[in-house]
């Protein structure tokens, strides 16, 4: 009994230190917005993403008000937006989005990640040939508020969208880098509201693995993953299915 109450306790702990996580990254991500656009979400589109994200995430709506507010009033610390980019074990390329108000201290954990993974921190650039920037937007059917799906995908379509994919009660909408604000306006014209939107890196070329290199790869994603600057991390490893299938033995 103990120890199903340990594994239990263990699992509690890690999906509340992942929503800890998933909220300081809102939180900065609001800070940003106000500091670059004014703490009005109607006349700064990237304020009114972020809490629309924060909503989504079931962000409370005290801590949403409270962010905006230290932004506005100049207590929140600046943070600024960087990337680093670098080669894991088995050639695979890893890619690395964080907002940080400490650079030196960034970086720094950074490189000794990449160092303790037995991977290379590269310069910046060095992966713009593998990876591409796209908008993602994630919007829920009950969004659609009786629109028939079809209708709604030919019209995000029209409206600068590149790729719909229907997945059980989501739709996830995909567009070019630059097209980002033109179809969050697009849905604030037609009324859906989305669960989440946000930038995202996907591979154009990608790098086959074995068990044993997901493994060591995978560790060096989870350290990235910890670290209170990094927002996300990127990789373009092709998993197999009889690796995928090695791997949840584990």
């Amino acid at each position: 009994m103990g120890r199903i109450f340990e594994k239990r306790k263990h699992k509690i702990f890690a999906r509340n230190a992942k929503l800890s996580k998933m909220f300081t990254r809102i939180g900065k991500e609001i800070s940003m917005a106000v500091k670059a656009g004014g703490p009005n979400p109607e006349a700064n589109l990237r304020l009114r993403m972020a809490i629309q994200n924060a909503r989504g995430a079931n962000m409370p709506k005290d801590n949403i008000e409270r962010a905006i507010k230290k932004a506005a009033g100049g207590e929140e610390a600046d943070y600024f937006e960087t990337t680093y980019e670098g080669y894991a074990p088995g050639g695979v390329a890893v890619f690395v989005d964080a907002a940080t108000n400490n650079q030196n201290r960034t970086v720094g954990n950074v490189r000794s990640y990449f160092s303790k993974c037995e991977s290379n921190l590269g310069t910046s650039g060095s992966l713009s040939h593998i990876f591409e920037r796209k908008a993602e937007f994630i919007v829920g059917n009950e969004a659609l508020k009786g629109m028939d799906p079809d209708a709604f995908e030919m019209e995000v379509i029209d409206g600068g969208a590149d790729d719909v994919v229907r997945h059980e009660d989501v739709i996830y909408i995909y567009t070019p880098f630059q097209s980002f604000g033109q179809m969050q306006q697009k849905l604030d014209e037609m009324g859906v509201e989305y669960r989440n939107a946000e930038l995202k890196r996907f591979p154009l070329v990608t790098a086959p693995v074995d068990v044993a290199t997901v493994r060591k790869v995978m560790r060096l994603v989870e350290m990235l993953d910890e670290d209170e600057d990094v927002n996300a991390v990127y990789h373009n490893m092709d998993i197999s299915d009889e690796v995928a299938e090695e791997l949840e033995k584990d």
